[in-house]
């Protein structure tokens, strides 16, 4: 096992591990806490695991190989947070959302595992699209060997693929059973290439991704964003709409597609940036429970 140490003085702004790993971006990490080695974010990576702890503004990390390039790039630390900012919107809710998230950033996670998360998230709480993605992982990936037990890599979509309805019924994944199924028989025979997709614009890269069953233009919108590295997409869900019809009513334009556009335009030269902030906001202010 290898350690060591991403130093604060080397990310640009603000980090907030806890916070990026647990606002909805992505359900490939998993909590662990003990009062002797205090928290710490566990994720496997192909046939690396990977572990993150936050400490005096940086982060320190154990893997099998040296992780530093690739934590980087999935947890934006290269990004110059404060400079992201300045391109908010000068808007009460945005304010309020940075006031209370400083050291949130955007992922870009691998993007299988990214695409059957959101298709599994449908109707679901983050904590309960956190329970299929592991049951998923823990009943059909890969194990791989680490220093407290084995541990399991994301199933990929020859290994899905597989797999009966009623096998991934039995996991609890209820009508999104058949959209990971033909989905991954779509990946698997290459139907539809993800490296393709994520070559084009972004509203064609849309409206590809919507060829994969199961997947809308707001679940599309979240591979994009977390998944692909696209800055555009602003994922109109429940949060969005309600911050759409209170703070930005003149973006509502009667569907998706218009009113993705005129939020994107309201929301700053990076808005998809902007829209975690105000999902994070929004989800847990509890004057909106």
């Amino acid at each position: 096992m290898e350690t060591g140490h991403i130093p604060a003085e080397s990310i640009p702004g603000s980090f907030d591990l806890q916070t990026t790993l647990e606002s909805g971006q992505t359900f490939l990490w998993e909590r662990t806490e003990t009062p002797e080695t205090g928290q710490w974010f566990r994720t496997v990576e192909k046939t690396d695991v990977i572990e993150v702890k936050a400490r005096d503004g940086g982060l320190d990390w154990r893997s099998n190989t040296d992780p530093t390039d690739s934590l980087r790039h999935r947890l934006d630390l290269d990004t110059d947070l404060p400079d992201i900012r300045s391109g908010f919107p000068n808007d009460p809710v945005v304010q309020a959302a940075i006031d209370r998230f400083d050291g949130l950033r955007v992922v870009t996670e691998p993007v299988v595992p990214t695409l059957f998360s959101f298709i599994l998230s449908a109707q679901m709480r983050i904590d309960r699209i956190h329970d299929l993605v592991t049951a998923l992982r823990e009943t059909y990936g890969d194990r791989i060997q680490w220093q407290d037990g084995d541990v399991s890599a994301f199933p990929d979509p020859e290994r899905l693929a597989t797999l009966s309805e009623a096998e991934l019924r039995d996991l609890g994944l209820g009508y999104r059973a058949p959209y990971v199924k033909r989905t991954a028989v779509l990946l698997r025979d290459d139907v539809v290439s993800l490296e393709t997709v994520g070559s084009h614009p972004y509203e064609t890269a849309r409206e590809e991704l919507t060829e994969f069953v199961g997947v809308g233009p707001k679940v599309a919108d979240c591979v994009l964003l977390f998944g692909m590295n696209f800055e555009e997409p602003v994922p109109l869900d429940t949060w969005i709409q309600s911050a759409i019809e209170t703070h930005f009513p003149e973006a509502e334009q009667g569907s998706y597609e218009a009113t993705s556009r005129a939020i994107r335009e309201r929301l700053g030269p990076r808005p998809g940036y902007t829209q975690t902030y105000l999902f994070t906001h929004l989800r847990t202010d509890e004057s909106n429970t």
